[in-house]
């Protein structure tokens, strides 16, 4: 990874993360096409939800005949933490339009805003809308072809856990995580491994406590405004 913010570097930038892409869009597709949907039908809905995790539970909560505006209200609590990422996004837009800024917004994942964070540390603390915007939309039609992939594939595949392609996005997350821990050298990397380890114990403990729907989003503003503790007093 390297300083240009183009869209030819863009495309190399996001190639890596595309296959967690992949692994997780074909999963998904099989899963689908297990639980009686069309190819059709789960090509449009990697097309319109776009939200891995949210895809799963409306699939899993159409196939238990649940209302249509619990299925909406679900999808919108799992995807809440895409609110906290377009905050810590907006900033570095600026002064791009307000079509270009709801452009970045509406095709942000964990995985685009991910690599988004590791690029800050070669670029000085800069992006531009043409390097995201490509990592976007490449990362959107991966998604959408391998969900069509893995949906035709389900005729054949009946347990992708076998294949291990679940842990794809777990995987390219330890390895997203792992850049950033090297690659940032404005935060002290004791501070950084201290959150981390904070984070997986809220994790554990909240998975007890708290509704999996809102599990995700009540970690990260905990852990956010524990780490600001923590930075202020110790480092």
């Amino acid at each position: 990874m390297d300083a240009n913010l183009d869209r030819k570097t863009a495309l190399k930038d996001v190639l890596p993360t595309a296959f967690g892409y992949v692994g997780i869009g074909l999963a998904f597709g099989i899963v689908g096409k297990a639980s009686g949907l069309s190819v059709l039908e789960l090509g449009l809905m990697s097309l319109i939800a776009y939200g891995g995790s949210a895809q799963f539970i409306m699939v899993s909560m159409m196939l238990a005949h649940s209302p249509i505006l619990s299925i909406v209200l679900a999808a919108f609590l799992v995807n809440a933490r895409m609110i906290l990422m377009s905050f810590t996004t907006a900033p570095y837009f600026k002064a791009d339009s307000l079509l270009k800024n709801i452009l970045v917004g509406s095709l942000l994942t964990d995985e685009s805003f991910a690599l988004a964070m590791n690029k800050l540390n070669v670029t000085k603390g800069q992006l531009s809308f043409a390097w995201f915007d490509t990592v976007n939309w490449f990362a959107y039609f991966t998604w959408f072809f391998a969900t069509i992939a893995g949906a035709l594939l389900g005729n054949f595949i009946t347990n992708p856990a076998k294949l291990g392609v679940d842990f794809a996005l777990v995987a390219m997350f330890i390895g997203l995580l792992y850049l950033q821990l090297i690659s940032d050298k404005s935060l002290a990397f004791n501070l950084q491994l201290s959150v981390i380890v904070l984070t997986l114990g809220l994790v554990f403990v909240g998975m007890i406590f708290i509704p999996t729907k809102f599990l995700v989003l009540v970690v990260t503003l905990i852990t956010c405004l524990l780490g600001m503790v923590i930075k202020h007093v110790y480092f």
